[in-house]
């Protein structure tokens, strides 16, 4: 197949303009591989806390999502990113839940073996204290790199949308048969 030169024009403005977008496949790549990886020391940790077992699946559950959302995106599929920016929702909402259960358990439930030593050293309320900064620490810092996260793919759903309603649909066809993943 021979392309006109218009044709050519068309093709390589349609990739220009996919690189709006396109980049965002890569993050879900480096953030799918990544949680993927958490997750599977998380729940190899689950072998003795339940917490870390829960935490390992949910966090395979968003590894998922990331893959399958970059998949759908290298597809030029706008619910790739409709899916990314949820997901990263989703998780910012896992970590803050681990948060909070977490504080909830060191006010709730002292480590009573741990109880006795920070006491014999006088630093039981510094432990605490210490602790519960983490986890708020924590919990902020999750709120605006998630946050943030999920906006960068917020932001780019309106641009694939526009794209594929924008662009010819031979173009479409061309670039979705010579993806490589």
């Amino acid at each position: 197949m021979t392309l006109t030169p218009e044709q050519h024009q068309e093709l390589h403005d349609a990739k220009e303009r996919a690189g709006s977008f396109l980049g965002a496949a890569k993050v879900a790549a480096f953030n799918g591989w990544s949680f993927a990886f958490f997750a599977a020391v998380s729940i190899l940790f689950g072998l003795f806390s339940p917490t870390s077992f829960v935490m390992g699946v949910g966090m395979g559950v968003v590894a998922r999502n990331e893959l399958v959302g970059r998949t759908r995106l290298r597809s030029f599929d706008p619910s790739g990113l409709e899916l990314l920016w949820r997901n990263q929702v989703g998780f910012m909402a896992l970590i803050i839940a681990y948060c909070l259960w977490s504080i909830y358990g060191i006010v709730a439930f002292p480590d009573a073996q741990m109880e006795e030593f920070t006491e014999l050293l006088g630093i039981d309320d510094l432990i605490q204290s210490v602790s519960l900064a983490f986890y708020a620490l924590v919990i902020v810092a999750t709120g605006i790199f998630q946050g943030f996260n999920a906006r960068y793919y917020f932001v780019r759903a309106g641009r694939i949308r526009d794209y594929v309603r924008d662009t010819p649909q031979w173009v479409l066809d061309l670039q979705r048969s010579t993806l490589i993943d």
